[in-house]
């Protein structure tokens, strides 16, 4: 076990990190599904580009996910034993916000397993447990914040972390309203739409 300020930085610096790059990936989820592909006049970039920029921010996110655990586990200033850092439960350091962690790291793995196998299983089954990453986003962003006394404490200087957490949830909320006002959007299309083809139904039953 290890103690000092590099590791407090690492932690510390790795978790906003780890945020930031977790919430770019969910955003870029929600836009790539809700969007239109380049070439059917939205402008956007093509759908394969945010896929893959999408995947890219997720193993980023994985990466700086194991640093950060590591120097959380190695650091003697709060114990945190290495099981705890996979257990939502029976952590000896705030109970409650280290569980929310190990919960989130869970969640990343499930999804990122289910990513690379995305190929072996059903459309329906990766989609449901894809749905988690939204569960693993909220809970590391209620860990960062609650367990962060970075965050918590306006006297300390590392009070900066508290600017992308707040734009993380800012872009992310952003980009799911957009999501809900797209899906909207193109219901009531389809509904407006829909008395303008009976008759042509009509017409070919005749």
């Amino acid at each position: 076990m290890m103690d000092g300020p590099l590791l407090w930085f690492l932690n510390r610096g790795t978790g906003v990190v780890l945020l930031t790059l977790l919430s770019a990936s969910v955003v870029l989820g929600v836009t790539a599904i809700g969007g239109r592909a380049a070439g059917d006049g939205g402008g956007r970039l093509p759908r394969f580009v945010t896929a893959s920029l999408h995947r890219n921010l997720a193993l980023g996110s994985v990466l700086f996910l194991l640093v950060h655990v590591v120097t959380a586990v190695v650091d003697s200033y709060v114990d945190i034993r290495w099981w705890q850092a996979f257990s939502p439960v029976g952590a000896t350091y705030e109970p409650l916000w280290t569980g929310l962690g190990a919960l989130a790291l869970d969640l990343m793995v499930a999804v990122s397993v289910t990513a690379l196998l995305r190929h072996r299983l059903g459309a329906r089954s990766w989609r449901t447990v894809h749905l988690l990453s939204w569960a693993a986003w909220a809970s590391g962003v209620v860990h960062g914040v609650m367990i962060g006394t970075d965050l918590r404490d306006p006297s300390q200087w590392t009070r900066w972390a508290l600017v992308p957490t707040a734009l993380s949830v800012v872009a992310v909320l952003l980009a799911l309203g957009w999501r809900v006002s797209a899906g909207a959007g193109r219901h009531r299309d389809a509904v407006a739409s829909a008395p303008a083809r009976e008759p042509r139904a009509a017409e070919a039953v005749r």
